[in-house]
């Protein structure tokens, strides 16, 4: 069940989807009941479908990416978000803190800017997005240039030091409400090819013969949200990059209140606690958060 305060509560309302963002009319299809849906195997219907839901939700008007890069569902990212300000909330009398006295960090924020623009449009936030590839910054920058909502509360810093997650980006006396993280997930490319893989062949089942041909024919496209090597996977995947924000985080307690992580692998919590508490570190909150069958959860600490 999704948070209480994400605006995706129930089906897709594509009619006004399309009102608010008419590129997405020709990725509709008519199912055999006569209702509509989106081609979720076509790449440019899911990005679509992306833009759609941030220009009628979030008054983006401008939201775009680069072919390839990870288009990741808004409706999970925004669980993320409204989590974190429950949390914040939690030392602010039970009342959610919005504006831009509220400061977080995105690490990895990508070329979709996804965190820190549902987290600008829904508390007014300050966001500050990281990464270590290029043209995931100057997308982000696009993005952002391009919308007077986010233009004088998001910015975003380019890593170039891929051994560090918080040295180089965060300045001298800068200081963060929270920071938050969705860790590539795969340990390997060939291991991440795989998944994609089994995603595409899981579309099919359930299916209509009509829809089970539209994605077949469409197999051997680009996975439907794509992603580059840096997005989907790391040496040691998220288990060895969460350790390193672990590790890391030691050194910037005074500067970031609350830290941070999605953790996709439940096997990885005891790890991901061990480390933790090989820090010293007691103050540690799981929380769970679903969507229909699929579970997921975050990690938060602060020393």
């Amino acid at each position: 069940m999704k948070h209480s305060r994400n605006l995706h509560q129930d089906s897709y309302p594509l009619a006004q989807l399309v009102n608010s963002y008419p590129v997405l009319q020709p990725y509709i299809l008519i199912k055999p009941d006569g209702g509509k849906t989106i081609d979720f195997a076509n790449p440019n219907g899911v990005k679509a479908l992306n833009a759609a839901l941030l220009c009628h939700y979030y008054q983006v008007k401008f939201w775009d990416i680069p072919a390839g890069y990870l288009c990741p569902p808004v409706p999970g990212r925004a669980d993320y978000v409204h989590y974190i300000a429950d949390l914040l909330a939690k030392d602010n009398q039970a009342v959610v803190p919005e504006g831009s006295t509220i400061k977080g960090l995105d690490i990895g924020t990508g070329a979709n800017l996804i965190y820190p623009i549902i987290a600008t449009r829904s508390y007014g936030w300050q966001m500050v997005g990281t990464d270590i590839d290029p043209v995931s910054i100057s997308s982000a920058e696009t993005i952002i240039d391009s919308n007077s909502v986010l233009t004088n509360l998001i910015n975003v810093r380019q890593q170039h030091d891929p051994q560090h997650i918080f040295k180089g980006v965060i300045k001298p006396g800068e200081h963060f409400t929270f920071c938050i993280c969705n860790p590539p997930f795969h340990e390997s490319a060939e291991h991440a090819k795989a998944v994609s893989q089994r995603k595409i062949q899981n579309l099919t089942k359930n299916k209509s013969k009509r829809e089970s041909h539209i994605i077949t024919q469409k197999k051997s496209a680009p996975l439907n949200f794509a992603g580059q090597s840096n997005e989907l996977w790391c040496e040691g995947g998220e288990l060895l990059f969460i350790q390193r924000i672990i590790t890391e985080s030691r050194e910037y307690a005074t500067q970031i209140r609350w830290f941070s992580s999605l953790v996709s692998k439940k096997d990885n919590l005891i790890h991901i606690y061990k480390s933790l508490h090989d820090l010293g570190i007691a103050n540690i909150k799981t929380v769970d958060m679903a969507q229909g069958q699929k579970v997921s959860r975050f990690v938060a600490w602060r020393f």
